[in-house]
């Protein structure tokens, strides 16, 4: 058998199956959760017919985290019968999965099961329509997302009952090599599994709290950082599964605990590599272009804040003193603003968003961002002052402090509107207001310890 790394193409997947090296691949789509959804295939199907395309259901993009099919979303529903949606591999993302026996993988786009053309509230689609409005002004957009999480000492199954997780550190372990070494068994795997599957990683540190870690990927263009983005997540959860613990990307597991992030760095480059967003002129080394750009984000900051917090739980991380934002300002170096600039005056300046969570999808995430930051570069919009000091005590555009809060700017946005389209948008209000209804119905732990008792 071959040993073998990274990315392949058709001719190199079929001698890697003559051999026996490879005999299954997973083809999957992106659901609106961002996580994998698709189907194992035995290598002979896949290269006799898979490859070119295969078939889901498409509750698969109308669901919520547990898979409960809502009603009430125009593109799919129990009255239109459910039917499929098109998988296409993307062949350019076929690749090894180390940390998986024999195992390759390729993330498929989705199409209209009968013209086969993109549906437009697909993840991936959502990402490629901002892309392609880039890519007619020649400018292509580059994006890193800084990944943090929790692992726990305890597995998922030991877990599944509502048992108390407990962190696999006892403190802080922010940057703290000694308490990382006792890690190693799955940081060590994830970042040579994932560097193996061409998903090229930076490093992994210790990060501010007990028990939590961050993934860091190389700067890409923002498709392939999102196809990275998706697949750190789920190699992280499963590589930590084999080795006995528990990964969580919630992005606030305990009122105790700081939340996980995930900081989103952007910027724009031409399409013959020139860094549009540097101007050695500028105090900052900053562009007009890359002005506009940033006042965008702040203008619509309300308005694409559910794409970079969707869940209930998103809103618990905003808490002043943890190091996630409360502020929607724009500050140089500043870890308590909501929007950072680094690498001033250097060809490396860009924009650091800190507002979104670990829960987030990146492909939505990715792309409300570019949509912010184009339509401030249309309109010419000037960028405020930025703040200084501590931005958790200071004035300044608030982040939405609710989901509802959120949802209702989104709803509201006719900037996202002409973006996405009317139909993406209320896909998506839709899945916002269904998982606050959700919320609103169930029973807390919390009430339950609070009031059994003492009602």
């Amino acid at each position: 058998m071959t040993e073998i790394s990274g990315k392949l193409t058709l001719d190199a997947l079929k001698q890697l199956a003559s051999d026996g090296t490879i005999d299954t691949v997973i083809a999957a789509c992106i659901d609106m959760q961002g996580r994998l959804m698709g189907k194992r295939f035995h290598i002979n199907f896949f290269l006799d017919s898979a490859w070119e395309e295969t078939h889901g259901c498409n509750y698969l993009l109308a669901t919520d985290i547990e898979m409960f099919p809502a009603d009430g979303y125009k593109a799919t529903s129990w009255s239109a019968g459910y039917g499929d949606y098109t998988m296409k591999p993307d062949i350019s993302t076929l690749r090894v999965i180390p940390w998986l026996e024999g195992t390759a993988l390729v993330l498929c786009d989705v199409l209209d099961h009968h013209d086969h053309t993109p549906v437009p509230h697909s993840p991936r689609a959502v990402l490629r329509k901002q892309i392609a409005r880039l890519e007619t002004m020649n400018i292509r957009a580059m994006m890193a997302s800084e990944l943090e999480f929790f692992l726990f000492r305890e597995t998922y199954e030991e877990l599944a009952d509502g048992a108390r997780p407990t962190p696999i550190s006892a403190y802080n372990e922010d940057y703290h090599i000694f308490q990382t070494t006792k890690e190693e068994s799955v940081y060590r795997a994830l970042r040579n599994g994932l560097n193996a599957a061409a998903v090229p990683v930076e490093n992994s540190k210790g990060e501010a709290e007990a028990g939590q870690g961050e993934i860091n990927i190389r700067y890409a263009d923002a498709l392939t950082m999102a196809d990275s983005h998706s697949i750190v997540k789920n190699a992280a959860k499963e590589i930590a599964w084999q080795r006995g613990h528990a990964a969580t990307f919630m992005a606030k597991w305990s009122h105790e605990r700081a939340g996980s992030s995930s900081h989103i760095h952007q910027s724009l480059w031409s399409s013959e590599g020139a860094p549009l967003f540097y101007d050695a002129g500028d105090a900052r080394g900053m562009s007009p272009m890359m002005r506009h750009y940033l006042a965008g984000l702040l203008a619509h900051a309300s308005e694409i804040t559910f794409f970079l917090a969707p869940n209930v739980n998103s809103y618990k991380r905003f808490a002043r003193g943890t190091f996630a934002p409360t502020k929607a300002v724009w500050s140089d170096d500043n870890r308590t603003a909501g929007y950072r600039v680094c690498g001033a005056n250097t060809e490396a300046v860009r924009v650091e968003c800190r507002v979104g969570g670990s829960d987030l999808n990146p492909y939505l995430a990715f792309a409300a961002l570019l949509a912010a930051g184009m339509r401030g570069i249309e309109e010419s919009l000037p960028l405020e002052d930025m703040f200084r000091g501590d931005a958790y005590s200071g004035e300044g555009r608030e982040i939405p402090k609710t989901l509802p809060a959120a949802t209702a700017a989104l709803r509201d946005s006719e900037m996202l509107r002409a973006a996405f389209g009317d139909d993406v948008v209320n896909h998506y209000v839709h899945a916002a207001e269904w998982e606050q209804s959700e919320f609103e119905r169930h029973v807390t732990d919390w009430e339950f310890r609070r009031n059994f008792e003492r009602s």
